[in-house]
């Protein structure tokens, strides 16, 4: 069954990696497969003595993890399908729709306005199909430069709101985060706004239902922390450990966190829901065990261990609910689930089987899980604990058998330990458990964040019994206690988390906190994972550190970079903004930094950070803030702050933030050049004496930089408008030739003139808009005019990311096309 289990988990991940689903027929072969491989199981077990036992048990196996993986990928494709096939249709996007239905979840205030969930009941001008079931909503008290008002939203209430919607659609780029597989997981299958509209309107207070409850319970809890801890820095931080809401916490915050290895804590993990559930059960068995305190004799009726048992699963399963059912919670949810069903059934279940339960349990309900980083650490971390303790460590210190007393009896305490032997044993187990997590997550962690915490385990043997021990019971206890006593509890709870995040950035703050290396391709974190599992063998298997050696070419691997003479442009996919990143032999430049969506959330810090870490990129030789509009400086005080800039080149005055953050800024002006690796760079863009000219607009002065390698070029012109393009005509028509053109102010009506087109003659152009975007980049008739010159058009909102390979020729990949999904482009 375990094979089967695991074999299940393997399909559903195989079917997430698909660019199509596959079709009813694939289906009903697959079924007629499965058949035959169970049945041909069981012809080998009848054969066992025949094959030999060892081959026998070994095709028996292959068998049960086919036949399970068969299941799980359609299993998968089938789920997708349900999932998929409520979808908004393309000629409605953009429509108002005016809805009746009941918020969803749990909203998210914020500056700008607030976000939810709603769960369409009606659509009052249209058919009920036309609009999918669940859709996800913004309310922004800001619209088209009018001050709106936004709606009181919470959890179960009923509204009539009009609504303008699009299908699911989210930046693709290598190594971010992929929000429109995120929406189909949470089976959102629209994206939208409210409109102002005098017919928005709360219609019922509360409609009752299980989940409306739950989350009508969450937003009550939450609401009372945030009462009792007005304006604190980690109130978040409580809110996450009681209702598992991350929401409220700084980025800063998290940078920390993950910096020491600790951000599993800050929500409502498994350990947490352990130790919850312990103490409960615990208090329930030992009431039962004494009936309590009356003459019942419960035990006689049912035992205390089963009652134990049954409080401890429910407990987990509130907890779980409270938590908005991450993966961790599920996992530890079903594997305590299997436990109790295993002691009410009178039956042992093994840790692998409790542990491969969970994970099919887990796929089963959602199989995307699979895609997410917290549930391989989730089993991983468990896997690698079971690995390296079941078995080898003692459940207490040995001890000497204690000599008989004079009339031949022996105490029965005479072989209990020392309460100091027992305190001793309990540090040794939980730092070899420690031990063992740490390294055995290694190869993992470099897989999934390109990064490990070397502080890790220090600060883990800090935060793990104040968070799970102290601050956690704490903050459950005070957000349900009476008004006047939840304040001083969820303050001293609050008051231990600012304690721990100075020691916390104590730590993030040394220089060697973390190792950052290039992510690992698939072989390397295979060949590491081998080498760690030989390092956390058993005592006494041979030459057990020779395992470290297979992390040296994990963790000392350095970034890729191309040629001499030849360059690499990654063009990220960043809505509506420009952020290119150019890289020679030796050397990297970024041109422009996207778009700020968020007080807290830029181009930053969701495109640019990751994917740079995530190639091992640790600085940048410069950086290029072409004006200052946000959509082009959105994200470069984040990237300024997250890794080290050497020079800052812009169109910005002296005064500006960015200016004064960087190392070293230059105006940028025509003239300037310079050549790295064999790749000749020159400013094209904006004369110096420009900047005596206060009327001009920033579009006026955005950099323009021609690259060439290798006897091609692509020439990067920012917004520069239809005036600009004429006066490079005039300055020097020759300069401006190139084969790809990123495309003057994203292809919007006032560039891209006729004569500019033709002087530059570009073989491709790249327009960077964003999906639908206000401005109606790029315009219909300045796409049409690249096109009537038999000009190459990639648009990011369509390709994703794209990456321009410069040498002899000019190689061109698209990121939506590389890495096809089946939920691209439904």
């Amino acid at each position: 069954m375990r094979a089967v289990l695991i074999g299940f988990a393997a399909g559903a991940a195989l079917l997430q990696t698909q660019a199509t689903l596959p079709s009813a027929s694939a289906g009903v072969a697959a079924l007629l497969l499965t058949t035959w491989l169970w049945l041909w199981r069981g012809w080998l077990r009848r054969r066992a003595v025949r094959l030999g036992l060892h081959a026998e048990a070994a095709l028996r196996c292959a068998a049960s993890l086919l036949a399970g993986g068969v299941i799980g990928f359609f299993w998968a494709a089938w789920m997708a399908q349900r999932v998929l096939t409520p979808q908004l249709a393309l000629g409605d996007e953009g429509r108002d729709f005016t809805l009746v239905g009941t918020i969803d979840n749990l909203p998210y205030s914020f500056d700008q306005g607030v976000r939810f969930n709603f769960a369409v009941e009606r659509v009052l001008n249209g058919a009920r199909n036309a609009v999918p079931p669940h859709i996800s909503l913004g309310w922004y008290a800001g619209f088209r430069d009018q001050v709106t008002e936004v709606g009181d939203v919470q959890p179960g209430e009923r509204w009539q709101l009009t609504v303008r919607l699009q299908r699911p659609h989210g930046n693709a780029n290598p190594y971010g985060f992929d929000y429109e597989v995120w929406l189909l997981e949470q089976g959102l299958r629209a994206t939208g706004y409210v409109r102002p509209a005098q017919s928005n309107r709360r219609l019922d207070g509360f409609v009752f239902s299980a989940g409306n409850l739950i989350e009508h319970t969450r937003a009550l809890l939450r609401a009372r922390i945030q009462a009792a801890l007005p304006d604190k820095p980690y109130a978040g931080v409580i809110v996450a450990l009681v209702v598992g809401d991350q929401r409220g916490i700084d980025q800063s915050d998290w940078n920390v966190f993950n910096r020491t290895g600790i951000g599993h804590l800050i929500s409502i993990s498994g350990l947490h829901i352990t130790m919850v559930a312990g103490l409960f059960a615990l208090a329930a068995f030992y009431l039962w065990r004494h009936s309590f305190f009356t003459r019942a004799q419960l035990p006689l009726l049912l035992p205390a261990q089963k009652v134990a048992a049954l409080v401890g699963a429910t407990v987990a399963l509130l907890y779980v609910l409270l938590a908005g059912f991450g993966v961790p919670a599920q996992r530890t949810l079903y594997m305590l689930m299997v436990v109790a069903a295993a002691l009410w059934s009178n039956r042992i279940a093994s840790v692998t089987q409790v542990l491969c339960s969970a994970l099919g349990v887990v796929v089963l309900i959602d199989p995307w899980a699979v895609l997410w980083p917290g549930f391989w650490l989730s089993f991983g971390a468990v896997a690698t604990i079971l690995y390296a303790t079941v078995g080898r460590v003692a459940l207490r210190p040995a001890r000497p058998p204690r000599a008989a007393q004079g009339d031949g009896h022996v105490s029965p305490d005479a072989d209990r330990p020392s309460r100091r032997e027992r305190l001793w044993h309990a540090l040794h187990a939980g730092a070899h458990t420690q031990y063992a997590v740490t390294f055995g997550l290694v190869p993992l962690t470099m897989l999934l964040f390109a990064q490990v915490s070397v502080v890790s385990p220090l600060a883990n043997a800090v935060a793990i019994p104040l968070i799970s021990l102290v601050v956690t019971p704490l903050a459950l206890a005070g957000s349900m206690l009476p008004a006047p006593l939840a304040a001083p509890v969820l303050g001293l709870a609050h008051l231990l988390v600012e304690w721990l995040a100075v020691c916390l950035q104590w730590f993030s703050g040394l220089r060697y906190a973390v190792w950052s290396a290039p992510t690992p391709p698939f072989w390397l974190f295979c060949w590491a994972t081998c080498g760690t599992i030989w390092l956390l063998a058993p005592r006494g298997w041979p030459v057990r550190w020779l395992g470290l050696a297979t992390w040296i070419p994990l963790l000392a691997a350095e970034p890729s970079h191309p040629a001499p003479g030849r360059m690499t442009v990654t063009v990220f996919d960043v809505g509506q903004g420009m952020a290119l990143l150019i890289e020679t032999s030796h050397h990297r430049l970024l041109y422009d930094t996207g778009p700020a969506y968020a007080p807290t959330s830029n181009a930053g810090n969701r495109v640019i950070l990751p994917y740079l870490k995530a190639r091992g990129i640790g600085a940048l030789d410069g950086m290029i803030v072409t004006h200052s509009d946000i959509d082009h400086s959105g994200g470069a005080l984040t990237v300024l702050d997250g890794m080290r800039v050497d020079w800052v080149l812009s169109s910005l005055p002296d005064q500006h933030p960015i200016a004064g953050a960087a190392r070293q800024h230059v105006h940028c002006a025509a003239g300037q050049r310079w050549t790295w690796d064999g790749v000749r760079f020159e400013m094209l863009h904006p004369l110096p004496a420009s900047y005596a000219d206060a009327a001009l607009k920033p579009n006026a002065r955005g950099c323009t930089l021609k690259i060439t390698a290798g006897g091609k070029a692509m020439l990067l012109a920012a917004d520069i408008e239809a005036a600009q393009e004429a006066a490079l005509l005039q300055r020097d028509r020759a300069s401006l030739r190139a084969d790809v053109l990123l495309a003057p102010h994203h292809g919007s009506g006032t560039s891209s003139t006729p004569a500019f087109l033709q002087a530059v003659h570009p073989r491709t152009a790249v327009f960077q808009v964003g999906y639908r975007n206000r401005y109606h980049h790029p315009k219909p008739e300045v796409y049409d005019r690249y096109g009537q010159l038999h000009i190459e058009r990639l648009r990011t909102d369509q390709t994703g990311a794209l990456m321009l390979d410069f040498g002899d020729t000019i190689d061109i990949a698209a990121y939506r096309q590389a890495h096809a999904r089946y939920w691209y482009g439904r």
